[in-house]
């Protein structure tokens, strides 16, 4: 295994070298629950945060038709993780930007099946990517069935301050997935109706994708109830 760590004892990303496009941490596999959400896998994803590419790695290797676009602050970040944890080369499906992921979606007019955010600095703090501001852009961005999933670091103060802000722009289309472990809570947003399916939908679509890529999401499904 490898680990990235922005210079503090919080882990921001992992890698099995032997199986790259795993995705090895917990919360990062709850961040695709929207692919057991939703009937059809996304044609675009917008990641805001690169961090050691875990995801970038995963969509890319098992997902071929699905064009990435994926924003990192720190150009450091987007060093590191082709030094050391094997982010693919830039194609026409994959784009990578040095930026601010809020001035992005704030400036952007493309508009994205899934938008994944996972972007914190080396205290853990999300800064406006976690405001009425940032939603309301990124609900902008989103297509007719498009969704948002969300990291939320609840080592402080919880995440009802975030699910509120949540709200406000989503309205009742917020769910917060009750976590396994301390840590990181994975919210997930859209403009229809977050649970697509019965939960035997969800749970025939959680084994078709295990079954697909390895990626287990039947005990979250189960959590969700």
């Amino acid at each position: 295994m490898r680990y990235l760590h922005f210079g503090s004892d919080l882990v921001q990303g992992a890698m099995r070298i032997a199986r790259p496009w795993s995705l090895e941490l917990v919360y990062t596999r709850e961040l695709m629950l929207p692919l057991v959400m939703r009937e059809d896998p996304p044609t675009t994803v917008l990641q805001i945060g690169l961090g050691a590419a875990s995801i970038t790695r995963f969509l890319h290797h098992y997902f071929p038709k699905t064009y990435l676009t994926a924003v990192e602050i720190d150009p450091r970040v987007v060093t590191t993780a082709r030094e050391f944890f094997k982010l693919p080369v830039e194609s026409e499906r994959l784009r990578i930007i040095v930026g601010d992921g809020n001035e992005f979606v704030a400036a952007s007019r493309s508009r994205f099946d899934l938008i994944v955010v996972d972007g914190y600095d080396e205290k853990g703090r999300t800064g406006s990517l976690d405001t009425t501001a940032f939603y309301a852009a990124a609900r902008a961005r989103l297509t007719r069935r498009g969704m948002m999933s969300a990291n939320l670091l609840t080592r402080r103060r919880g995440v009802a301050a975030s699910e509120a802000r949540m709200r406000e722009v989503f309205g009742d289309e917020v769910l917060v997935v009750p976590p396994p472990e301390a840590g990181n809570t994975i919210a997930l947003l859209g403009l229809e109706p977050i649970l697509s399916g019965t939960p035997d939908d969800l749970r025939e679509r959680a084994k078709a994708l295990r079954e697909a890529c390895g990626l287990n999401l039947l005990p979250s499904v189960a959590r969700i109830g």
